[in-house]
């Protein structure tokens, strides 16, 4: 396994361009890098800018990730360029960028089923709970571009991975693969997303374990508040999510399976206005019933997970939620935001120490960058 990082919370990553981020990422000491589409590798598909990136990164001995972006036709909109990288035709868009990444060695890609809008409070945050289309419909329309894609992932190879993002299940992920085919279906596994659907995050690991072929690694804080329960990301090892658990278990399912941190995008890189606090809606009738796997047991044990957790933040082994806030760690409210490049650069850096330590005391072999062996 290797650790490395999503290009888009890769602090600068738009400015240096992709063969300098590549470079930035071998001097933090990380093992790779996890561009969410081709397109951001290279806009108009270059083929010798791709092979040119594909160089350096064997070069420098990095691995190199790549996705196809939002398959909901019901969001397709709010993202033009996928659109765009087809003339107008989406679906060749995708392939086109199937093709092109295929033709650089990249076969896992990928792919998202919705959009999350942090703007906005509570389950109107993300898609699942649209007011113009049921989440259902949302489904269908998925599996549909799936199976249109999944001749072109066969024929090249590669398998189109959903990720376990805001607003999709772990279940309904599974039954995505049984419709379209595990041999082009995959899983990229987000460690935190999935505690916004009020899935626990091990009780998730075990459930896909077999399909995941990436990862975001990510951390987050969860905790009792008005309307439900607070969500906040966190360095990975300071919120609620079990690595010392997870990790041997994306291990034994897939030992070389890359490790791809995605940590706290810096505010020089990406600007925000203040945000509501985001809130999972866990007790709202609504919210309920729209989870309909989600079982007693599995809620109990994610219910004890965040009271262990609150133990924690009493005991003030963790920040609350405020005090976080107004930290240089967190997404802060006020105007003047502190979280810039030497922060985000921080988190990563207590991220990758955390899943390093934990690698080191339950055994899962993890690769060392040169750098890092010379620097032990």
């Amino acid at each position: 396994m290797k650790l490395g990082i999503d290009s888009i919370k890769l602090p600068e990553a738009k400015k240096r361009g992709p063969l300098a981020s590549l470079d930035h990422v071998k001097e933090l000491g990380l093992g790779g890098i996890f561009f969410s589409t081709a397109l951001d590798m290279s806009p108009d598909l270059d083929s010798g800018l791709l092979r040119e990136i594909r160089a350096k990164a064997d070069d420098l001995g990095l691995y190199l990730e790549s996705g196809i972006g939002k398959i909901n036709p019901y969001c397709s909109a709010e993202e033009p360029a996928l659109r765009a990288a087809g003339g107008g035709d989406i679906i060749a868009g995708f392939t086109r960028m199937i093709e092109a990444s295929a033709s650089i060695g990249c076969h896992e890609l990928w792919v998202a089923p919705g959009n999350f809008k942090g703007e906005y409070r509570g389950r109107l945050a993300n898609d699942r709970f649209r007011t113009d289309v049921t989440w259902e419909e949302q489904l269908l329309g998925i599996e549909k571009v799936l199976r249109k894609l999944a001749p072109v992932a066969r024929a090249n190879g590669t398998h189109v991975n959903i990720e376990t993002h805001d607003e999709i299940t772990s279940f309904e992920i599974l039954r995505l693969i049984e419709k379209v085919g595990a041999d082009c279906v995959g899983v990229v596994f987000d460690t935190a997303n999935g505690l916004q659907r009020g899935e626990h995050p091990v009780f998730a690991a075990k459930r896909l374990a077999p399909y995941i072929r990436q990862t975001h690694i990510k951390d987050a804080y969860v905790g009792r508040a008005p309307g439900g329960l607070d969500f906040q990301t966190r360095p990975v090892g300071g919120g609620i999510v079990d690595f010392a658990t997870i990790l041997p278990i994306l291990a034994d399912a897939n030992p070389t399976l890359n490790l791809s941190l995605e940590v706290a995008q810096s505010v020089a890189d990406k600007p925000r206005k203040p945000n509501p606090r985001q809130c999972i809606e866990i007790d709202d009738p609504i919210w309920r019933a729209g989870h309909p796997d989600l079982t007693a047991d599995e809620l109990a044990a994610y219910m004890a997970m965040v009271d262990a957790y609150e133990k924690r933040v009493a005991s003030g082994a963790v920040l609350d939620w405020e005090a976080y806030e107004s930290s240089c760690y967190g997404y802060p409210t006020y105007e003047v935001q502190s979280y810039g490049f030497d922060e985000a650069i921080a988190f990563i850096r207590q991220s990758a120490r955390h899943v390093e330590t934990v690698c080191a005391e339950k055994g899962v072999a993890l690769s060392v960058p040169e750098k890092k062996q010379k620097a032990a």
